[in-house]
């Protein structure tokens, strides 16, 4: 559109539903200085009120068209998603439209949001694992991708009505801004809706946060629990790099499911932890693989050095039955979100943001081959 939105559909006439994921460019890593959670507040804050609609009014208006919604802060984005019958999909644009460019923000409803938001820092105490994979991110990334959506304490109490707003009107704006649709839609009458109801939101620029050279190194997290978390984190290929696939599949052969080799001798030989995996991780510009072991103090130091032996084991190469699997599993599960209106949704998304361009199944499947 004029204004730079970007408006991306896929047609599932075999669906009754239709499912809406609006990108929106105020992820976290957009937090103002010293107010480490803003992204995340905003994300609730939209949704207590927007247009004519109050907190209440707005709730039982999605309702009454069944829209399944969810509103999150992401890393370069501000997620809003939501799935309903594809007769209601016009209603749904209106009642998005009025959040993302009409939001209320109540005042008197801030201090519960903060309140909220500061409770689901506190409960990361409960969660050891978690604040291990927050401090691993943090010294891989650095800041601002490697932040924690939440914030901190200090953040969210510094957070004011004034500079939600301020933040709001920055970093709300239609270029930048990727709406997929997926299901059971038409194209002509879908672009006519969303210039409806986005045509006439405003342009804007906003310079790119400078990100900060990462720490790395080693860090220990002193805490007195029976357990205790590893994380090991390194770098990999981002989404689109031509060895993409190449390292998904070296992941999924280490950690890939109870087949894999890290679950194998980790766990189910030794006996050396309750949990272990590995995972891709990916930015734009960079990604890393990161690992996770939940032990024992006593298991601990044999617990990370299998982990890493198993590791080292990748570079002397790959039987052809691991290849085989992990092509069955990624194809599989592939296609079977392929058939969901959301996940599709989500995926056009995701090639645009990263590619520029939207890729064939076909397209996929060869890569994995």
């Amino acid at each position: 559109f004029e204004n730079g939105l970007t408006l991306l559909a896929q047609p599932m006439p075999h669906v009754r539903s239709a499912a809406v994921n609006i990108l929106v460019p105020s992820g976290y890593v957009n937090d103002p200085a010293g107010m480490a959670g803003m992204a995340n507040v905003l994300s609730e804050m939209i949704q207590r009120g927007a247009g004519k609609l109050g907190n209440k009014e707005l709730s039982l208006a999605m309702d009454a068209i069944g829209l399944d919604r969810n509103c999150s802060a992401g890393t370069n984005h501000l997620r809003i998603w939501g799935a309903t019958l594809a007769r209601n999909l016009e209603r749904s644009l209106d009642l998005f439209s009025d959040i993302i460019q009409k939001p209320m923000l109540p005042k008197d409803e801030l201090p519960a949001v903060k309140q909220l938001s500061a409770q689901e820092i506190l409960s990361l105490e409960d969660e050891p694992r978690q604040k291990v994979l927050i401090a691993l991110k943090q010294r891989h990334f650095g800041s601002p991708l490697g932040n924690d959506r939440r914030g901190t304490l200090e953040g969210i109490k510094a957070i004011t009505h004034e500079g939600l707003k301020k933040f709001w009107k920055k970093h709300f704006r239609p270029n930048g801004t990727i709406i997929s649709v997926a299901g059971n839609i038409e194209w002509k009458p879908l672009v006519d809706q969303v210039e409806k109801y986005f045509g006439k939101w405003k342009q804007s620029e906003c310079a790119a946060p400078k990100q900060q050279k990462p720490e790395g190194g080693y860090l220990h997290l002193a805490k007195d629990t029976q357990q205790l978390q590893i994380g090991i984190a390194y770098p990999s290929v981002p989404f689109g790099h031509k060895d993409y696939y190449s390292a998904v599949g070296a992941v999924n052969v280490f950690s890939g499911g109870m087949s894999s080799r890290l679950f194998t001798e980790v766990r189910e030989k030794r006996g050396l932890c309750y949990s272990v995996w590995a995972s891709h991780q990916n930015f734009k510009e960079v990604a890393a693989i990161l690992c996770y072991a939940g032990t024992t103090t006593q298991q601990a130091q044999q617990t990370l050095d299998v982990t890493l032996s198993e590791l080292a084991k990748l570079s002397k190469g790959i039987k052809e039955e691991e290849v085989r699997r992990l092509k069955v599993g990624m194809k599989s599960s592939m296609l079977i979100s392929e058939e969901s209106s959301s996940a599709r949704a989500g995926s056009i998304a995701v090639d645009w943001y990263y590619l520029g361009r939207v890729r064939s199944i076909e397209e996929i499947q060869k890569a994995i081959d």
